[in-house]
């Protein structure tokens, strides 16, 4: 809808250009070329800065989320990648399989985000179970983030121990990210941008609709 409106916008301002370029000529005499005329291509240009000025309108609030979402995200691949060394069951080994890829990928793309528009890109670093080392900053665990002490406990668990931890721990996980996206939402002028509001409300969808996935795995053990 958005992409169809844009496309009658530039068209609009063309047969504007056009208009005035033909309109009024009635005498049959030739008319000097107008100096102000504008030229098609000088108006594509116009038209596409001020879509990229668009893009660049992003609040403070916008970027602490991102922020705080590439480490809640890397704590996630942590607790995932525990994975082939702590005898998963099938079913968590395909779930944790699945959060690695989803949140590798999100988090490349926040920290693009951040890259363009000038704002300090946290680097991911798994060095350990101290979730608070994973981006610098000021060492302050987001909503749903385990503590030192539950990474070691995550990582001292094997079998089916590990798989009822991690489900319990990834449902604590996935619901502080829930509670940053609806913190997000609920802060005035704040995802805007439209990247922002994508990645913010795919977070809320996925993450939603996991935790009631991991709820019914759970059921089983």
């Amino acid at each position: 809808m958005r992409a169809s409106h844009s496309c009658w916008t530039l068209a609009t301002l063309l047969g504007v250009v056009a208009s005035s370029a033909c309109g009024g000529v009635s005498t049959g005499m030739a008319m000097p070329p107008s100096p102000t005329a504008v030229s098609t291509a000088e108006l594509e240009a116009l038209y596409l800065a001020r879509l990229d000025s668009a893009r660049m309108r992003f609040t403070e609030a916008d970027v602490r989320f991102v922020t705080g979402m590439i480490s809640h995200h890397a704590q996630a691949l942590e607790m995932a990648g525990f994975a082939p060394t702590h005898d998963v069951g099938p079913s968590v080994r395909i779930l944790t399989a699945r959060t690695i890829n989803a949140q590798r990928d999100e988090i490349i793309t926040m920290q693009q985000w951040l890259r363009d528009r000038g704002q300090p890109v946290p680097e991911v670093h798994t060095d350990g179970v101290d979730s608070r080392v994973r981006v610098p900053g000021d060492g302050m665990l987001m909503p749903g983030m385990l503590t030192a002490q539950q990474m070691r406990e995550l990582d001292a668990a094997r079998g089916s121990d590990f798989d009822r931890l991690f489900l319990t721990y990834m449902i604590q996980h996935h619901g502080g990210a829930v509670t940053m996206v609806d913190d997000l939402f609920d802060t005035d002028g704040a995802a805007l941008d439209e990247a922002v509001f994508k990645i913010a409300s795919d977070i809320q969808a996925d993450q939603t609709a996991e935790i009631t996935r991991m709820k019914r795995m759970l059921e089983s053990y």
